[in-house]
């Protein structure tokens, strides 16, 4: 754990079908840290082409975005920090999960009341920011920073992520972007692919530390029952 470049606290669900499932839609499962065969699925395209933006980080959705660690904190800080965290929070459990287009791409997101989803999200990035390294120039560039509002910049500058707190939006990403011509299709087959195993409802029961290897890709770690 010591050689990983960055951290993050993500959703990842549990061993099953649903966590089977988009695995192996996206090449790599972050649990096992191993590749995984990609279905071929009718009307689409190489779905390795697809899927070639979200495959490294696994099958997620963001709580707190990538971070390096600050000087002087030691994995040991970090495991510590994020067993405490999840202590004092509870579990989340939405309605269920949705396909949907987010811009140019395609995502589950959550349905129902996300109050206390937006909450817990918040309390990461929050009490986690204080073993977040500042962000490098090169850092801020890739985030492109001229494309930012206003506000955006802003929560960049405060917590090195610009979709934090009221610009959070959770969401498990399946797709890199999409042309206008490929998205019907691919909306889809990944509809007939994932409905039979979409959790109902959708529960948040554990905060995934996961760790950015120095190949790109991202491995959970170790979860971090919410027990507040």
């Amino acid at each position: 754990m010591e050689q990983m470049k960055r951290f993050a606290l993500y959703y990842a669900p549990d061993a099953g079908a649903f966590a089977d499932h988009a695995a192996a839609w996206l090449g790599w499962d972050a649990i096992t840290g191993t590749a995984r065969p990609q279905p071929q699925l009718p009307g689409l395209r190489d779905v390795a082409q697809l899927t070639a933006e979200p495959r490294k980080y696994g099958f997620h959705g963001t709580i707190k975005p990538p971070f390096r660690r600050a000087p002087g904190v030691t994995m040991a800080d970090l495991q510590a920090a994020v067993a405490d965290l999840a202590a004092g929070l509870a579990p989340v459990v939405l309605d269920g999960l949705a396909l949907t287009r987010l811009g140019r791409f395609l995502a589950l997101c959550p349905t129902g009341d996300l109050t206390a989803l937006e909450s817990l999200a918040a309390a990461a990035v929050r009490r986690l920011d204080p073993l977040r390294a500042a962000l490098t120039a090169e850092e801020i560039a890739r985030r492109r920073p001229e494309r930012l509002t206003p506000r955006q910049r802003e929560l960049l500058d405060l917590w090195g992520y610009p979709f934090v707190m009221e610009e959070f939006r959770f969401h498990l990403t399946l797709t890199g972007p999409l042309s206008d011509a490929e998205t019907g299709s691919t909306e889809a087959a990944l509809h007939a692919y994932f409905a039979p195993v979409l959790p109902q409802p959708f529960q948040i029961r554990d905060l995934c530390l996961f760790g950015e290897a120095q190949d790109g890709r991202f491995h959970l770690l170790h979860r971090y029952a919410l027990t507040g």
